[in-house]
C-alpha cells in the first residue's frame, strides 16, 4: 500500500479507465489534469505502480494531461502469464490508443522497466504515431545483471551469479520494517535519500506480488533491447543517478551513444535508481522541458487565453 500523506501520496485522478492489450491483458489507467492540455504518458518500473509517479503527477496536472498506467501484474493491473518485452510494448500501445486522439502527440517518460517498455515499443505504429519525445530515467537496454553493482564485488562470474539470485529471489519481501527499509535504500536509492522517500519506495515495492516480481526478474535478466534503442528516433533525454546500483551510469552513456536523436545525459550526483522519487524536481523539469520543445496544444493555449 502506498503512503497516504505527504508529497508522495498519489493524487486522485480526474478519471480512470481500463485498456485491453493485444493478448487480452487488462491495464489500469489513471488520467489527471485538464482534458485539452498537452499530454504526458508515464510508464513505471519493475515492482512499482502509478503511485511511483505521485510527485510528477502532483506538479504537472495544473497544465498537463498526465496519463499513468500500471504495468501488467503491478498495481491494479491483473497479473498475466505473458511476461516479455513484447508484452510491455503491446501494453504501451494499448494505453496510447485508449487515451490519445488520432495523431495526438505526447511526451512519454519511462523509469527503469518503463524505459525498457519504451525501447521495446520504438518500432510500433501507435508509438510512432503518438510519441513526440521521450525521457528515459534510470534504465538500460541489455546486460542488466552483468553491469549491476548491487553486490559490492569486482565484475565477474561470481558477482553476476549472486546478483541474478538476489534480484530473482522468490522469497516474499514481508512487511516494511526498519531492516527492510535499510536493504531497499542500499540497493535502490542514494545514501542521502530522506526517510520519507525511502518509506514511499518501500511501500510501493513491497506491495508488488511475489510471483509478479519473480516473473519479471527473469525477463530483465535476459533482456536485450539494443535494436530498439537504435530505432528510437524521437528526441530522447536521459536521467541517471551517479549512485544507481541497478542501472549504473554506464547504461545511460551506452544508450546515449546508440540513440539516433539523444538530447544528452543528466547525471544526478549521489542519487540512486529511484530518480523520480529521489529527485522529483529535476525529473519533472525535464518532462516540462520536453513538452515545451516538442509538443503543441493550441486548443489549450486558446482556452487559457480566452479565460
Amino acid at each position: 500500500m502506498h503512503v497516504t500523506s505527504g508529497p508522495y501520496a498519489p493524487p486522485a485522478p480526474a478519471r480512470e479507465l481500463t485498456a485491453t492489450s493485444a493478448d487480452g491483458a487488462r491495464l489500469h489507467i489513471e488520467v489527471h489534469g485538464p482534458k485539452d492540455a498537452p499530454a504526458v504518458v508515464l510508464a513505471h518500473g519493475w515492482t512499482c505502480s502509478t503511485a511511483f509517479w505521485a510527485a510528477q503527477i502532483r506538479e504537472l496536472t495544473a497544465d498537463h494531461r498526465v496519463i499513468a498506467y500500471d504495468q501488467r501484474g503491478h498495481g491494479r493491473s491483473p497479473a498475466s502469464p505473458a511476461c516479455s518485452a513484447d508484452a510491455l510494448a503491446d501494453d504501451l500501445e494499448a494505453v496510447l490508443r485508449a487515451t490519445l486522439a488520432p495523431g495526438e502527440k505526447a511526451v512519454i517518460a519511462g523509469h527503469s522497466m518503463g524505459g525498457m517498455t519504451v525501447m521495446a515499443a520504438s518500432t510500433r505504429p501507435a508509438f510512432r504515431e503518438h510519441a513526440a519525445a521521450v525521457l528515459l530515467c534510470s534504465t538500460g537496454s541489455s546486460r542488466l545483471v552483468v553491469e549491476s553493482t548491487v553486490v559490492p564485488l569486482r565484475p565477474g562470474r561470481l558477482r553476476t551469479w549472486l546478483t541474478k539470485h538476489i534480484l530473482g529471489a522468490r522469497a516474499p519481501l514481508g512487511p516494511v520494517t526498519p531492516v527492510a527499509r535499510a536493504i531497499l535504500k542500499y540497493g535502490t536509492m542514494g545514501p542521502g535519500s530522506a526517510p520519507h522517500m525511502v518509506e514511499a519506495c518501500a511501500r510501493i515495492v513491497h506491495a508488488c506480488p511475489r510471483k509478479v516480481r519473480y516473473a519479471w526478474s527473469q525477463v530483465l535478466d535476459l533482456l536485450d533491447l539494443d535494436h530498439g534503442v537504435r530505432e528510437l528516433a524521437v528526441p530522447t533525454a536521459i536521467v541517471v543517478g551517479t549512485a544507481d546500483r541497478l542501472t549504473p551510469p554506464v547504461h545511460a552513456h551506452t544508450l546515449a551513444a546508440a540513440l539516433p536523436h539523444c538530447l544528452g545525459v543528466t547525471e544526478l550526483p549521489g542519487l540512486g535508481h529511484m530518480t523520480p522519487i529521489e529527485a522529483p524536481g529535476p525529473v519533472t523539469g525535464k518532462i516540462r522541458e520536453l513538452v515545451t520543445r516538442y509538443t503543441r496544444s493550441t486548443t489549450y493555449t486558446q482556452v487559457k487565453e480566452g479565460a
